[in-house]
């Protein structure tokens, strides 16, 4: 037993100089993000604090998460956006009062859908490709002076596009064409917030 214990601690104290690597990677992936983002960094780090917030509060509720199930949470400048499946209306609601009573949003937008079977894991990571693929679509809007694709947040489910950030009209619009025409797309959910 002891000798378990004493391996597990030896492991772990030569674990920990690589690990210093990883963190600075992790924060300077943020900060890397936060340059190209609209939001401030104290922003930033609130939108993130609130979605693990939401998020944890989540997955603790057993009836929401059981039968694989899956609710997805988006936070942008402190509207949040749930989306995914839920069994009932009651367990749709349940989610909204949930992000409703651990932050302060400005806006919460529910589109999570009642359903008898959640979707699987195939659709999952389907889901994760056609997001994947209208992130890139969006790299082709190189004409318009100042528009940057890593300011709109994409999240795609069951051929739903969610579309978030801080953005102008015309770049709005130009990234809604842009997502419309990406193979696999049947609707496009505007959640922008307008600059203009």
């Amino acid at each position: 037993m002891k000798l378990k214990l004493y391996t597990k601690l030896l492991v772990l104290l030569l674990a920990v100089p690589f690990l210093h690597g990883c963190i600075f990677v992790v924060a300077g992936g943020a900060v890397a993000g936060a340059v190209h983002d609209r939001r401030g960094t104290g922003t930033i780090v609130d939108d993130r604090k609130i979605q693990l917030t939401i998020i944890d509060n989540i997955n603790r509720d057993k009836e929401l998460v059981r039968g694989n199930y899956r609710i997805k949470v988006v936070v942008f400048n402190g509207s949040v956006l749930l989306c995914g499946d839920a069994a009932t209306a009651e367990l749709k609601a349940r989610a909204e009062n949930i992000a409703r009573t651990v932050s302060d949003a400005q806006r919460i937008v529910n589109d999570i859908e009642v359903v008898d079977e959640p979707e699987g894991f195939w659709r999952r990571r389907e889901d994760n490709a056609m997001s994947l693929r209208v992130k890139t679509a969006l790299l082709d809007i190189t004409s318009m002076p100042g528009f940057d694709a890593s300011r709109v947040n994409v999240t795609v489910l069951k051929g739903t596009a969610y579309l978030m950030g801080a953005v102008r009209h015309e770049e709005a619009d130009a990234v809604v064409q842009i997502v419309r025409d990406v193979n696999g797309i049947d609707k496009v959910i505007k959640v922008f917030e307008y600059t203009d």
